[in-house]
């Protein structure tokens, strides 16, 4: 509910249980303001050295969020969540540190004051009248566990006047002021509705959760109507809170008319807007002349159910009566959608916002304008006078009223409506001279021309604002229009880059650069007119991995001097946009646009890779097929003349009458060739079933003990002069597998075990069944395989290092592919005291129909 409750030593506290359960925790920052016990539940934690910044000749220490991330602990305390970071840091606020954790997968425990809430500020300045400049937007705390730390007033008051908060001198004065009983006691029932209504979210997710049903719908949405107003930032904290008790989304509305915005208004409004995307609200601009029509229109697009707005204050009659307009027609055409009309509350800041000073919406220059063509319409009509009489002159000076209106602003059409009626009365209308008028005639005639110059000029002037208007809308939608048009005819990604670049220093009349992946690390865009310097290089990296605009007019490393935004879409970041204003404002208008070539050209660049990738999986498709063609091919026109060596060497070997035994030798080298020829093309043809998907194993419950027998058995002349060592654990179940597949798995594997080791070398298979799994093993003690080549053994054509000639890297992706046929695994590794070992994992989800195992020979 407020400082000195405990925040800092409950969170220790918990982050020592932590420590005890094995979690990996790191202190990142802690302030214990030198209290004893709080220091001593620090012992233990692993600390983060701070960083330190010289600020005006003062050394400030702040949390080092880079040592940080580069230790990625499980867990990270961070204490003083609303806290203000120093100047030059990466961010301006400790919170946007801890997002950038949390988005690196760090978790955090962090303490929080519900004074710092957003939506909470207003309300905890009318209870202590205290000014709360630190705040937490509410939408953080969305997806955070919340624990409160709750102290009665009486007892916190003790701890004060006990010196545990303060020292005795600010103890006296805090007692007095912001921590009154009453104060506490408000800010205590704040924090508790507010970890109530955290609770209550939880509370009905696990319900649904637990009754099987879907996410419940609710019928509220709520909508704000936003303006340049300095009371728009209470109506939109209002908001939040009750969304926040009617668990509902809610949207921000505004709506852009005709008349331009001052400086200072333009400034309050994006203030204001960027207050609620803060807050967790859709922002939505839209242009509408008639503002209630325009809050209307966006309300029943977007199925609102209420409409939040302003009571008009009754101390400025023209707000006041421009509101109460507003509000009429609101209720007038509003149908199914109720308003809510809320009293905003005023702050000092506020009200000295809201005292009126006088500024020139045009400058003077319009002003000299509109009096120099006044007084020379006036020597023209001194020219008329004698010859036209005195009521000529008035339609004149309204037709020069009417023509000024297509020039000047609303002010000098003001000043120019009041001036010419006045001259003409008082030159021109009898008796001259005098601001009299003694002809009712005349006096009706001169309240006409009042009124008619008066509203005339400013029809006239509001018209050209609107086209004024009609044509900014114009232009970026035309900026838009011609970037998409020519990133359509871009073919390339430097295409897409140099249009990026032309575009922008064409309509922004900035320099700018686009940075990309290279091989090893990002790298400046040849085509780009901006050159960055390392600093500025560093930024954009971040902006890239982060996938946050950074730099510029934003709060990631606002000291950069360009605006760096990333080229993202929802399956990658392309690169980063970095553009260099000359200006020292950037408008909401410009932003969004700037924003929106981001997006048009991400997109494109997405495009143009995901076009790169489908043409080089074409081509690969097309080089698998024509090669398993040919390897289809070729095995199957080798089988025919194989039978035919086979048979005949087999002949010629057995056949031993009349022939030396050199030719005896012959035969048998010859069908020993033919054999390993023979097991050449069996796995090409084995390989190619394997890719066209014709494998389906058999399966029927085999003998495991009967399976590794017969596989050694068929493999008698391979293994001459091998120790093959059986190790089956006793009591074997069958298992449900095919004899053959597995059969020729494990040949290939025990042929692969005795190609890579020494002659003589033993050769070790092992069967046992592990947890539903038969777990086949064949090891051996050669030389193992190498690091590199694990993540790929299984590939065809892969061979180690060193390996013997004669093979063909198949053999091991046909055991991958026949174990995979069984929904099986098979991996690769090394035995920790040398040596290689390959091991088969079989599920076996049924039991065998009688209760059969393999007994060993004795």
């Amino acid at each position: 509910m407020c400082p000195g409750v405990g925040k800092t030593y409950a969170m220790l506290e918990a982050a020592q249980l932590e420590l005890k359960n094995g979690r990996d925790i790191v202190v990142a920052y802690i302030e214990t303001h030198g209290r004893k016990e709080t220091d001593a539940l620090t012992d233990g934690l692993p600390l983060i050295p701070r960083i330190t910044y010289e600020h005006r000749g003062l050394v400030l220490k702040e949390m080092d969020l880079d040592a940080v991330l580069a230790r990625h602990p499980e867990l990270a305390l961070v204490d003083e969540l609303a806290h203000t970071n120093a100047p030059g840091s990466r961010h301006p606020k400790r919170w946007q540190d801890i997002n950038e954790l949390l988005d690196a997968g760090v978790n955090v425990f962090t303490t929080l004051n519900v004074q710092h809430l957003e939506s909470r500020a207003d309300t905890v300045r009318q209870i202590t009248g205290a000014e709360i400049r630190e705040t937490v937007p509410d939408s953080l705390l969305d997806t955070a566990e919340l624990e409160l730390v709750d102290l009665p007033p009486v007892e916190l008051v003790t701890r004060l006047q006990q010196g545990k908060v303060y020292m005795a001198e600010r103890a006296v004065s805090a007692v007095q002021n912001f921590f009154r009983e009453a104060n506490l006691t408000a800010l205590r029932e704040l924090a508790l509705r507010l970890v109530a209504d955290h609770v209550s979210v939880d509370t009905q997710g696990f319900h649904r959760i637990q009754a099987g049903a879907g996410p419940w719908k609710t019928g509220h949405r709520l909508m704000v109507a936003i303006s340049a107003s300095p009371l728009s930032d209470s109506l939109t904290r209002w908001t939040r809170r009750m969304a926040d008790s009617l668990k509902c989304p809610w949207l921000a509305v505004h709506v852009e008319q005709a008349h331009p915005l001052l400086e200072l208004a333009q400034s309050r409004l994006e203030q204001n807007l960027a207050l609620a995307r803060s807050l967790g609200a859709e922002v939505i601009d839209t242009a509408d002349e008639n503002l209630a029509r325009g809050l209307l229109r966006v309300a029943r697009q977007n199925n609102v159910s209420q409409i939040i707005i302003g009571k008009p204050a009754a101390s400025a009659f023209f707000e006041w009566f421009r509101v109460s307009k507003l509000l009429r027609q609101l209720m007038q055409e509003s149908g199914d959608i109720d308003l809510q009309i809320v009293r905003a509350e005023k702050t000092g800041m506020v009200k000295e916002s809201r005292r009126w000073h006088w500024r020139p919406s045009s400058n003077w220059k319009q002003y000299g304008i509109a009096a120099l063509a006044l007084a020379l319409v006036g020597l023209i009509n001194a020219v008329l006078m004698p010859m036209t009489g005195p009521r000529v002159p008035g339609f004149v000076f309204l037709l020069a009223v009417v023509l000024l209106a297509l020039f000047l602003g609303r002010g000098p059409m003001l000043f120019a409506g009041a001036v010419s009626a006045l001259a003409w009365d008082y030159f021109f209308l009898p008796p001259r001279f005098t601001f009299i008028i003694t002809s009712t005639e005349d006096g009706v005639l001169f309240g006409l021309y009042f009124v008619v110059a008066i509203v005339l000029g400013q029809l006239v002037a509001r018209i050209r604002a609107q086209e004024l208007a009609e044509r900014h809308r114009e232009e970026r939608a035309t900026a838009l229009y011609h970037l998409t048009r020519e990133f359509a005819q871009a073919g390339s990604r430097d295409e897409v880059v140099w249009q990026l670049v032309a575009e922008v220093n064409r309509v922004f009349r900035a320099n700018a650069a686009v940075v990309m992946p290279g091989k090893n690390s990002l790298a400046v865009h040849p085509d780009s007119s901006l050159v960055l310097t390392d600093k500025e290089l560093h930024v954009a990296e971040w902006a890239f991995l982060n996938r946050q605009a950074a730099g510029r007019f934003t709060d990631n490393l606002p000291g950069s001097t360009a605006l760096h935004l990333p080229l993202m879409t929802e399956r990658s970041v392309a690169g980063v946009l970095s553009v260099c204003f000359p200006e020292n404002k950037l408008p909401l208008v410009r932003r969004d646009l700037l924003e929106a070539y981001a997006r048009q050209a991400a997109l494109v660049l997405d495009r143009i890779a995901l076009r790169a990738v489908g043409e080089q999986s074409k081509l690969v498709a097309e080089s698998e097929r024509l090669s398993n063609g040919l390897l289809n091919s070729i095995s199957h026109e080798l089988r025919t003349p194989l039978a035919v060596i086979t048979s005949a060497s087999g002949t010629l070997a057995e056949s031993k009458q009349n022939r030396s035994a050199f030719d005896c030798q012959l035969a048998t080298e010859i069908q020993e060739a033919s054999g390993r020829l023979n097991r050449l093309v069996g796995n090409l043809l084995e390989v190619s079933r394997l890719e066209s998907g014709h494998v389906r194993p058999n399966l029927d419950w085999c003998d495991i003990g009967e399976l590794i027998q017969l596989t050694v058995h068929s493999l008698d002349r391979e293994l001459s002069g091998r120790e093959i060592k059986l190790e089956i654990t006793e009591e074997i179940p069958l298992a449900r597998l095919d004899f053959t597949l597995m059969q020729q798995a494990l040949s290939n594997l025990i042929l692969n075990a005795v190609a890579h080791t020494p002659s003589g070398a033993p050769v070790l298979v092992q069967a046992r069944h592990e947890q539903g799994w038969l777990v086949l093993t064949v090891a051996d003690e050669g030389p193992g395989l190498p690091q590199e080549l694990l993540p790929r053994i299984f590939d065809k054509f892969i061979r180690a290092p060193g390996a013997p000639t004669g093979g063909s890297g198949l053999g091991l992706a046909i055991v991958k592919g026949f174990v995979e046929a069984h929904g099986g695994q098979v991996s690769a590794g090394n035995r920790p005291g040398g040596g290689a070992v390959f091991t088969i994992r079989v599920p076996q989800n049924k039991a065998p129909p009688l209760k059969s195992y393999y007994e060993p020979d004795p």
